[in-house]
């Protein structure tokens, strides 16, 4: 690992995809800390149940030699696909024994976290630190943080997520608005607090398609749910729609005016919610997006080439880039960092242009009237 030898590398962001590459270039001797800017690893619940691929989010944690931690953290049935009309009428069932395709098996987001943090050096992980901004001085970064401290590495990578701070310092190119908002909100204990959805769910997902609105479901391993209605509307209508998201009742009579027609039982979910919900409009990274490699600076995930969620690619492709970041920063085969680093970038690009139009494509299917016969041809049925 010639090419950092005495090198200080700074991971922003402690997301699935920053905490692998830690884990990666740690094994091989690297000198390696992850910023992150939760105050601890509980300081806010975990999203949905992630589906990890074979050819990439457990390729990287066979990479890491993770996988035994992995099969004793993930969660079987959790493949579990219910397809529904807007009538809550069963379209198809999958994987309803839970053998489905072994190739992606389910695994909540916090488990992921826990054993991705274990497996790191004590104090490799630097909370509390929320990124402010950061300057070079011959050729050393300086980072300066909320808290008031600040750090030098002589390599910086952004893992922070579809808002990015670091990557204006590599390009100013900007997302474009898918044309699909999401809200997302929580149901906890779901058994008590939405049982109807809960047996539905019989602890695997919902996809409920009607009206080309979309409304998707999942259970957790900890007795909850989380749930995502998304729908085209216009890229300011979060701000132009007047609701308080943090007022439960007025995301219910939202949900009542803007599904009418759709059977009252998805209405469980909004009513018996943990009553703040977060609305996301979702957007895409040009297809064709480049920028010029720098010697001591890259990013991966979401910050790189950000895309809505409907392909179930974003933890996967974080953590493939991750290990393939690792593999030409450790590779004795690049001259110096700034080839390494320009390789891994030109492969990322490609990879990540090639799925963000796919993802575009299933965004704009699972949105039109179409939803269900389209998502049938995609399993197969």
């Amino acid at each position: 690992m010639k090419n950092l030898d005495d090198k200080r590398i700074a991971i922003i962001g402690g997301g699935p995809g920053g905490l692998a590459l830690a884990r990666l270039l740690q094994t091989a001797g690297a000198d390696v800390n992850v910023y992150e800017r939760d105050y601890d690893a509980s300081a806010r619940p975990q999203g949905a149940t992630l589906d990890l691929h074979e050819e990439s989010g457990l390729k990287a944690l066979e990479a890491a030699g993770l996988m035994d931690a992995f099969w004793l953290s993930y969660r079987p049935g959790a493949d579990r696909l219910h397809l529904m009309d807007k009538d809550a009428n069963s379209i198809m069932e999958e994987n309803v024994a839970g053998e489905g395709d072994s190739s992606r098996p389910e695994i909540d987001r916090g488990p992921l976290q826990t054993l991705l943090l274990e497996s790191l050096q004590p104090g490799t992980v630097v909370w509390d630190s929320h990124f402010l901004s950061m300057t070079q001085s011959n050729q050393v970064w300086k980072l300066d943080f909320k808290n008031g401290t600040e750090v030098f590495a002589d390599i910086v990578i952004a893992a922070d997520g579809a808002n990015s701070k670091i990557r204006p310092y590599l390009t100013d190119i900007k997302a474009f608005y898918s044309g699909v908002t999401a809200i997302e909100g929580a149901v906890y204990n779901s058994a008590i607090n939405s049982p109807q959805v809960h047996k539905l769910l019989n602890g695997g997902k919902i996809f409920a398609f009607g009206d080309s609105k979309s409304l998707i479901v999942s259970s957790k391993g900890d007795g909850s749910l989380v749930f995502y209605p998304s729908f085209k509307t216009d890229e300011k209508w979060v701000q132009q729609s007047g609701i308080d998201f943090t007022d439960s009742q007025q995301v219910l009579d939202w949900f009542k005016t803007e599904y009418a027609g759709w059977d009252d039982v998805w209405q469980e979910l909004f009513e018996n919610g943990t009553g703040t919900f977060i609305p996301r409009p979702l957007y895409c990274m040009p297809f064709d997006q480049t920028w010029e490699a720098q010697f001591n600076l890259t990013m991966l995930g979401d910050a790189a080439h950000l895309m809505p969620p409907f392909a179930g690619e974003g933890v996967n492709m974080a953590m493939l880039d991750a290990l393939e970041l690792s593999v030409t920063l450790l590779s004795d085969k690049y001259a110096d960092l700034q080839t390494a680093i320009a390789a891994y970038e030109v492969d990322m690009r490609s990879r990540a242009s090639a799925i963000a139009q796919i993802t575009m494509e299933s965004t704009d299917a699972l949105h039109s009237p179409g939803a269900i016969a389209y998502l049938k041809a995609v399993v197969g049925a």
